[in-house]
């Protein structure tokens, strides 16, 4: 099956180049100009990678990528104008996987779509492969510890697997409330607290291992130990 790739780039011209230099690598391209148009597609089609140019005429590419990491974690590369090392650092710390600076060459841009895929897509035959502890069954939006399904509450599931995406990565409470809170502008570090506090008791009610690992003055990670397997999307 053919890779799919998103360009959200609203300069034609651009795009055209990038389309050719794509398609003749192989993959699919689905091409939008505007970021609100872009979010539906992202959200209706089965994206592999999204190729981002920072300066839209709607909205911000960087605001935009912010948004897309409520819902998604599918690989993004930025295209802008900027050469600032700040930009960069901007792209990459809000969720970005690369950086490209027009202008540039779209074979160079085609060959880094193909690492950071070929990456994607090692990662993700790690994680089916190992023994599994957690299964998420996103579409039944439920957890599974040990056979056992979780009564979990939305703020529950969705923090709890989360973590089980990148498990030894350790989660801010800033970043969970980023990801996972409608309002987080409106929520407080206590709330992560206080779901990670009854999360952890439903977990014990089946094992008296605690995989939520806290990381004082940083946030929580998953043991390591803990593997999951996803069914669905």
């Amino acid at each position: 099956m053919l890779k799919c790739i998103l360009l959200i780039e609203d300069e034609s011209t651009i795009a055209d180049n990038v389309i050719y230099a794509l398609e003749t690598e192989g993959f699919h391209v689905e091409w939008q100009m505007l970021g609100h148009t872009a979010l539906n597609t992202l959200k209706q089609s089965d994206i592999d990678l999204v190729i981002l140019d920072v300066g839209l005429p709607d909205c911000s590419g960087f605001e935009l990528c912010k948004t897309i990491r409520k819902f998604s974690e599918v690989p993004i590369i930025f295209l802008t104008a900027r050469a600032e090392e700040i930009d960069r650092i901007v792209g990459l710390e809000i969720g970005g996987d690369d950086y490209v600076t027009k202008p540039f060459s779209p074979r160079e841009l085609s060959a880094r779509v193909k690492v950071i895929l070929k990456r994607s897509t090692k990662a993700q035959s790690e994680t089916q492969r190992i023994e599994t502890d957690f299964v998420i069954d996103c579409a039944k939006t439920m957890i599974y510890y040990h056979g056992i399904g979780l009564n979990l509450t939305r703020y529950e599931y969705l923090i709890l697997k989360t973590l089980l995406e990148k498990p030894q990565q350790v989660f801010s409470r800033e970043r969970l409330i980023e990801l996972i809170w409608i309002e987080p502008e409106a929520s407080f570090d206590r709330a992560v607290d206080t779901h990670i506090k009854t999360l952890r008791a439903k977990l014990r009610d089946i094992d008296a291992t605690d995989p939520i690992k806290t990381h004082r003055g940083f946030g929580y990670s998953i043991d390591a130990s803990c593997k999951q397997q996803s069914n669905g999307d």
